[in-house]
């Protein structure tokens, strides 16, 4: 029995298609995982560099993301906002967002990290509403850009699920000139131990991104798999044919 090399058109195309399909998505997983180090990379340098103490400082529109942040000031408990559907160990959740008065009278906004669904009406955790001034660490987060399957903001239905203070202070309405609406800070716990300081502060952590690198495995073993069996299944259907003849 001859078996000569005549792929058929339509088996030829899907295979084809498959192939590069695949191929694609492995591509651009190695390209997730370049930008994923690089921002880690970038993360740890500023996160770990001397952190901003003048509020001033906050005030430049060049401050690096991530930027360590050590400032002093007090809550504006009263205007905090929730951003929504944000989970924590499999619990749904919010973020809760609250105004930040500087000691110079500038605001800017705090995410101060996940509160259950029992939790989101302050009157049920009096104790995290800290009214005195405080020295709050945390780092500089520029405002979130919305994905293209997430809602708009609506502020007067309670939604919110994107962080961006000049939308945030629109809505509130603080009556002041010193709004920072080129960022925010994500406020961090200090310690491993939760008290009534840091409850609903962030903790955060920073994990290397094993799952692109699995993703990859994944792509690009079905890519083989693809130049292995499909292709030769086009291969012994033109031979079985010819057999019969």
């Amino acid at each position: 029995m001859n078996i000569y090399f005549r792929p058929m058109l339509w088996p030829s195309l899907v295979s084809i298609t498959v192939f590069l399909i695949l191929l694609s998505f492995g591509t651009w997983q190695i390209k997730r995982l370049f930008w994923k180090e690089a921002l880690i990379e970038r993360y740890l340098l500023q996160s770990q560099s001397n952190p901003i103490k003048n509020s001033a400082q906050l005030k430049s529109h060049n401050v690096d993301e991530f930027k360590a942040t050590e400032i002093e000031g007090s809550f504006l408990h009263k205007n905090e906002i929730y951003i929504t559907g944000k989970t924590f160990e499999g619990n749904a959740g919010f973020h809760v967002i609250t105004p930040f008065k500087l000691i110079d009278n500038t605001i800017i906004l705090v995410n101060r990290g996940w509160v259950s669904e029992g939790y989101r009406d302050p009157e049920k955790r009096k104790f995290s509403l800290i009214r005195d001034n405080i020295a709050l660490k945390g780092i500089v987060r520029y405002p979130q850009k919305k994905g293209y399957f997430v809602p708009e903001n609506d502020g007067k239905k309670g939604f919110w699920f994107t962080i961006k203070p000049l939308e945030i202070f629109n809505f509130i309405k603080l009556d002041s000139d010193n709004l920072i609406n080129d960022y925010y800070i994500d406020a961090l716990r200090q310690g491993k131990k939760i008290n009534l300081a840091n409850w609903c502060y962030r903790k955060t952590k920073i994990k290397k991104p094993t799952f692109i690198i699995c993703y990859n495995m994944v792509w690009f073993s079905f890519v083989i798999v693809v130049r292995i069996f499909l292709i030769p299944c086009i291969y012994w259907k033109i031979a079985f044919q010819k057999e019969r003849l």
